[in-house]
């Protein structure tokens, strides 16, 4: 499958011609940039028309062919009735799809690449938001292009905020503008306005001299017109341009090829060994749309290869990539908040966004003991503030001293919850921590029953030697040998109320009762749902999760001794039950939260990464009024006093909205089973058993938009410090036969795999075939 990226060759210069509006002499620029390049610079020149809508013998190839020579043109799709393409194509029965005017553009300019032109010129059709073919905006159909765009502004009446905007809406999608092209006009005075304004943002302006009016004689407008053309082109100012544009290509690959380098010198990266790290290593991205990065890939051998090439983001940019890179609607979002607000504080005061994103939020959750939001900026600050509200609700409940009580907290083995002190202080000791100076673990953490599919419709459940002991032959035989043959069945409300979940249950109270009698205090339980993220990608057996909770709440004393039973859906019981949600909730893994895959409603709830659809940092932490009132007091140093400056910055939060809005639009309903069906997955069932049963291969997850493949390790010598998936990722990463790569992270002998919400199934059972095609080596 041929994967659609930015371009940029070495010698080839490719170009984009967008226009203000129609009729504003796109043809005529094009065909003045065709000869002037031609004429006074030798260069071999290309013309594509990607889309044309009117009588043959007036397309705009063959106007540019009777006045050059030696050019080469092509209108790839012609529609003979001269209205907007979108009315065009259906006219003729034929409406052609985005991907493939993308693909055969894409195609065009990679022969002509290869033919040793030195220059493509690409028109569009209309203004930069008139509707392609399929009626999307064309503006969006060639994005992934991101050819450098030639801009044509409107000299007419009204020309002036036409240009403005068609400049303003090609920046918000991430199109870099290299010249304002605009014909001179005496009356409105449009060049002098335009020409102003496009230098306060560095972007120059060739005001070329107006075109004759047409003649009603063919042969004496033919010559007028030739006379024009050539009158133009022996200008010096367009001598002039075509030299910026020429040292503009040259430049762009000069600061592209240094980036490496120069970062190397100067960043601090995170999670980076940088004794092992080579500019080589560093990834150098362009841009990115959708599940792609467009990536620098060096290539000195040909001339006729791009230097940027597509590769799939195949971890969502850790975890935060939901709708897609260079959404133009989160875009806009986040350009109207800022226009609107800019940022404004949050203490004590209240914003629209930020009301709407809580009651949206609230109301998503559907849980009778959230109704209260609290902001910060990331998952490790949210959870920070999580920690710091159940261990006061505790405190408060028991009458413990913080300062002289040690107060723990429960939890379960290869958590993670994020890199500042009081939450790390919260996860077991682990290669994470271990080297942090300050890192103290207060906790106790259970070991876990993993689930993996293990081979084409076959789930079994590993479980940890302690709990072993709890089982019965029988549980144990039908867990290890397959339980389940669809994910389905592993969420089933049976399961709940099994004999399993019975033995869980047991394993649980008998761990709880020794701590206990060792006077052991705890004052959370924080979980990871259903995925233990950093640790490993580890499928938690939701039964157990549930078991665990259940326990908690309904026998308190386990926790606390004199821990008080209460009744009602809104009480917490024994202690806080935290949901951190950063990675797992608003869709990650097919449901809006976990709750209907846990069966569990939580206390509190964090969510952060897919909060603001992978565009800005945002985090929210939801709690009840029973924890609620733990910080009322006479005094303001028993409110929580916790914030940043940024705290609910008003363009996350409109971003988060549209976030919310589109996701109710359930853009994986392809995906799903039924329209109603909560549970789903963007990996295709057959493929992911296939990459399930391969040799090499210990075990595989797929939920929702998530693929972890946990790959066979030497005795003792798995986890994170593993390198069992460092030579599939490698090779992963190589450029392969279609001219694309998948950029991946691993986690020791666990490779994963993130889609957005937005993803072709074409995209995703291409990254299982190129898998599968690297596990066999």
């Amino acid at each position: 499958m041929q994967r659609i990226g930015a371009t940029l060759w070495p010698t080839l210069q490719t170009f984009q011609v967008y226009g203000a509006n129609t009729n504003v002499g796109k043809t005529i620029v094009s065909t003045i940039l065709c000869k002037a390049f031609r004429e006074r610079q030798k260069a071999k020149v290309n013309y594509l028309k990607p889309v044309s809508t009117g009588a043959i013998e007036h397309a705009d190839g063959r106007h540019i062919s009777k006045f050059i020579d030696g050019v080469n043109t092509e209108t790839i799709f012609q529609f003979s009735k001269p209205i907007s393409p979108h009315l065009a194509a259906r006219f003729e029965g034929h409406v052609p799809e985005d991907f493939e005017i993308l693909e055969k553009t894409y195609d065009r300019l990679l022969q002509s690449a290869k033919r040793g032109d030195d220059v493509s010129i690409v028109e569009t059709a209309g203004g930069v938001l008139s509707p392609a073919p399929s009626g999307n905006l064309q503006a969006d159909l060639y994005r992934p292009l991101r050819l450098p765009v030639l801009f044509v502004g409107d000299f007419h009446l009204g020309g002036i905020g036409s240009t403005i905007s068609g400049y303003e809406s090609l920046k918000l999608r991430g199109y870099d503008v290299l010249l304002h092209l605009i014909f001179e006009e005496d009356e409105y005075q449009n060049v002098k306005y335009l020409e102003s304004y496009f230098d306060e943002r560095g972007v120059p302006t060739l005001a070329l001299p107006k075109p004759p009016a047409p003649k009603k004689n063919p042969e004496e407008d033919m010559e007028n017109m030739w006379n024009y053309y050539s009158e133009v082109t022996s200008l010096d100012m367009v001598y002039k341009v075509l030299d910026k544009l020429k040292s503009g290509h040259t430049n762009r690959i000069t600061e592209l090829d240094s980036m490496a380098e120069r970062a190397h010198k100067q960043i601090w990266y995170p999670f980076t060994q940088h004794s092992n790290l080579k500019p080589k290593d560093i990834l150098v991205i362009d841009s990115a749309y959708k599940n792609n990065f467009d990536t620098l890939v060096k290539n000195e051998k040909s001339k006729s290869e791009s230097l940027l090439r597509a590769a799939v983001d195949g971890s969502a940019s850790w975890w935060t990539q939901g709708l897609g890179h260079g959404n133009p609607e989160l875009s806009l979002a986040a350009a109207y908040a800022a226009g609107r607000y800019g940022h404004v504080m949050f203490a004590g005061a209240i914003h629209e966004p930020a009301l709407k994103i809580t009651e949206a939020l609230l109301e998503g959750h559907n849980n009778s003991r959230l109704d209260r939001v609290f902001f910060s900026d990331n998952g490790s600050t949210g959870m920070e503030v999580a920690l710091k509200m159940a261990l006061r609700a505790s405190c408060d409940r028991y009458g413990w001293n913080h300062k002289t009580d040690d107060v723990k907290v429960l939890g379960l083995q290869g958590s993670y919850h994020g890199d500042t002190m009081g939450v790390m202080d919260s996860s077991e000791p682990s290669i994470y921590n271990d080297k942090v100076e300050w890192y103290r673990p207060k906790g106790f953490w259970f070991p876990t029953p993993q689930i993996h599919m293990t081979g084409p419709q076959k789930y079994t459940i590993t479980f940890p030697s302690e709990l072993k002991s709890y089982l019965t032959s029988e549980t144990e035989a039908y867990a290890t040998k397959g339980f389940a043959r669809a994910l389905p069945e592993i969420f089933q409300k049976e399961r709940f109320s099994s004999t399993l979940y019975e033995q869980y249950t047991s394993y649980i109270r008998d761990t709880l009762k020794r701590l206990n009698a060792e006077g052991t205090k705890f004052g959370a339980l924080l979980l990871e749902p259903i995925l233990l993220g950093a640790g490993g990608m580890i499928f938690v057996d939701p039964v157990f999760h549930a078991a665990l909770v259940n326990l908690v709440r309904n026998e308190p004393e386990l926790v606390n001794s004199a821990a008080p039973r209460t009744t009602g859906s809104k009480e917490w019981s024994g202690v806080p039950v935290i949901h951190d949600e950063v990675f797992a909730g608003l869709h990650r893994l097919g449901p809006f939260n976990t709750n209907d895959l846990t069966h569990v409603m939580p206390d509190i709830v964090v969510n952060a990464k897919l909060l603001t659809g992978g565009l800005l940092p945002l985090c929210t932490t939801m709690a009840g009024q029973s924890i609620f009132k733990s910080f009322e007091g006479e005094d303001k140093t028993s409110a929580l006093l916790h914030g940043h400056s940024y705290t609910a910055h008003a363009v996350g939060c409109q971003v988060a909205i549209t976030s919310l809005e589109t996701m109710q639009k359930k853009p994986w309903a392809q995906y799903a089973a039924s329209e109603n069906d909560q549970l789903w997955c963007v990996w295709e069932d057959d493929l992911v058993g296939k990459v399930a049963a391969h040799k090499r291969v210990e075990g595989v997850i797929a939920l929702g938009t998530v693929l972890a493949v946990t790959l066979k390790a030497e005795a003792g010598k798995g986890g994170y410090n593993s390198t069992a998936a460092a030579g599939v990722q490698a090779q992963l990463a190589q450029v392969g036969e279609k001219g694309w790569m998948i950029h991946s992270r691993v986690l020791g002998n666990v490779m994963y795999f993130m889609s957005g919400l937005v993803v072709s199934k074409r995209t995703t059972d291409a990254v299982l075939n190129e898998l599968l095609k690297a596990l066999d080596g």
